[in-house]
């Protein structure tokens, strides 16, 4: 392959959300903490990850308030909170023209697509990796797969408030744009008869995963320039998408290594 073909507290309102957990609160409030709005705290927890997220929530200036758990459950839901609730101003979505935009200025940009994953869970371990790896934007479409929950947000540990989401009418058509901007589309098969190291994916690149369990849809994996497969020696027949994500995503980044 050529190197580059192509060159009970009040519910948040006014577009704000709910970001719940250590990890995802604390991320932003450390990077972003002008997105961050009231930062609520069990009353029962004061342990001295508590304590940094209130140190780091008054020194950026956000008010903190004390509430009980039972309050935090009742705006939320039975979800693993860890006795921490902000309200954000999140990262808005990205369009097709945005992301189009985006890729004017930068340099060998590299793209993670995913095609109909619907858990939120694997949404936010996607973005969480794809974060770590320097991704510009994942990609998702608008229809019949994960958007942004709070779930996805939490598991995202911070990721979703600093890597966009673009979110796509038509998946194939966007992956055409993609392609006529100097991208390469790689999809991810497990019956593809090339591996993900034999390929290059040092140069623009989009990286296309399927729905759990139904893979790649025909559409998608027509619009792909090489599928590849992750080499396993077990005996399961496919990884999980956020696992097989993380995978390919840090393959492109061993590459990408100077």
């Amino acid at each position: 392959m050529p190197k580059n073909r192509r060159a009970a507290p009040p519910h948040a309102g006014g577009g704000r959300a709910d970001l719940y957990g250590l990890h995802a609160v604390r991320a932003l409030l450390e990077r972003h903490p002008e997105r961050v709005g009231v930062v609520y705290l069990a009353e029962r927890r004061d342990d001295v990850r508590v304590q940094q997220i209130e140190q780091l929530a008054r020194a950026a200036g956000r008010p903190v308030r004390r509430i009980e758990a039972q309050a935090l459950r009742q705006r939320i839901g039975a979800v693993a909170h860890q006795g921490v609730l902000a309200e954000i101003d999140p990262l808005p979505p990205w369009g097709e023209e945005q992301l189009l935009t985006a890729l004017q200025t930068a340099a060998a940009p590299l793209l993670l697509a995913l095609d109909g994953v619907q858990d939120p869970h694997n949404l936010g371990a996607c973005l969480r990796t794809a974060d770590a790896c320097g991704a510009l934007a994942v990609l998702v479409p608008r229809d019949r797969a994960a958007h942004l929950t709070a779930v996805a947000r939490k598991v995202a540990a911070g990721a979703a408030e600093t890597t966009p989401v673009a979110v796509v009418t038509n998946l194939s058509r966007t992956l055409q744009l993609l392609k006529q901007a100097g991208l390469w589309v790689i999809g991810a098969d497990g019956a593809a008869s090339m591996r993900a190291d034999a390929v290059d994916l040092r140069g623009p690149r989009v990286l296309v995963l399927g729905a759990e369990g139904a893979g790649l849809r025909q559409l998608t994996r027509q619009n792909c320039d090489f599928l590849v497969r992750l080499p396993q020696l077990g005996s399961v027949e496919s990884l999980n998408v956020s696992v097989a994500a993380g995978m390919l995503l840090y393959e492109a980044l061993r590459q990408r290594r100077p």
